[in-house]
């Protein structure tokens, strides 16, 4: 398995966290299981493997062009064949730039993006199966990503206003704090967890969840420090907390998610 990370483009660095190419040269049939990241990702399969994910404990195929929409529970996956896919990593607002729906509509599933966006997703990936240079494929996919960026112009008021709000948030974490950060954005509590379920899929105390867990699980996989001080380091009242919020998020508790360390969930927590 390869792994390879690229910067977006400076005046697409506001939208997009990084763009990733994941490439498998082995055929061996394996499962894994996907974790909550707080992020959307758009994926093109430019290769002959498959992935299936699991709806109601059944696997199903995965599209060819995936949109994953906000994982709030282990999502379990498998993989087939040889793989070459690129990646598309949103930051946890900004997928709401390029899509016309409701974010939370997406929620723990991966939907076929042309489904959602038309023709156009389906041109680019015959595009990029044309295209062997990693580089002039990223270039194709931000060419797409500033038409639908432009496209949707009108909704970027909204949306950064969510961006500004999420900040607050993860200054100020604690859930009696919301009305506080509601109240200096000049709206109404109520409307804040509209606003930000709206456009990111997740409630306010699920944004700070997933973020404490995921800053957790690197703690966890350094395997640096005792499970007691990886719980207060994170902001967890205590160790078993700690342990429940993870094991809801995971399937396994801490020990035992070092005893299978997954290279999939390693790859999504950079």
């Amino acid at each position: 398995m390869e792994f390879k990370h690229f910067s977006p483009s400076d005046i697409l660095k506001p939208y997009i966290k990084h763009y990733y190419v994941f490439e498998s040269d082995s055929a061996i049939e394996f499962e894994d299981t996907v974790f909550p990241s707080g992020d959307m990702e758009v994926i093109f399969n430019l290769g002959e493997g498959t992935w299936e994910s699991a709806v109601d404990n059944k696997f199903h195929k995965t599209p060819q062009i995936e949109l994953w929409g906000q994982i709030t529970k282990p999502l379990a996956i498998r993989s087939k064949g040889r793989h070459t896919m690129l990646g598309i990593k949103f930051f946890t607002h900004s997928a709401a730039y390029f899509f016309n729906d409701e974010i939370a509509l997406f929620n723990d599933q991966v939907s076929d993006l042309e489904d959602i966006v038309g023709g156009t997703a389906k041109t680019l990936h015959a595009r990029l199966l044309e295209t062997k240079d990693e580089y002039k494929r990223i270039a194709l996919v931000e060419t797409f990503l500033l038409k639908r960026l432009i496209s949707n112009e009108k909704r970027a008021f909204r949306i950064d206003k969510v961006a500004n709000i999420l900040t607050s948030i993860k200054k100020n974490p604690a859930e009696n704090n919301l009305g506080y950060i509601a109240s200096s954005h000049g709206i109404t509590s109520r409307y804040l967890h509209k606003l930000i379920y709206q456009h990111t899929g997740l409630s306010p105390t699920s944004f700070n969840k997933i973020n404490r867990f995921q800053f957790s699980l690197k703690l966890v996989a350094k395997n640096e420090q005792p499970l007691t001080s990886i719980a207060y380091d994170c902001g967890y009242f205590d160790q078993s907390h700690f342990i429940r919020d993870f094991k809801s998020f995971t399937g396994v508790t801490p020990s035992a998610y070092l005893e299978n360390t997954s290279p999939v969930n390693l790859l999504l927590a950079q």
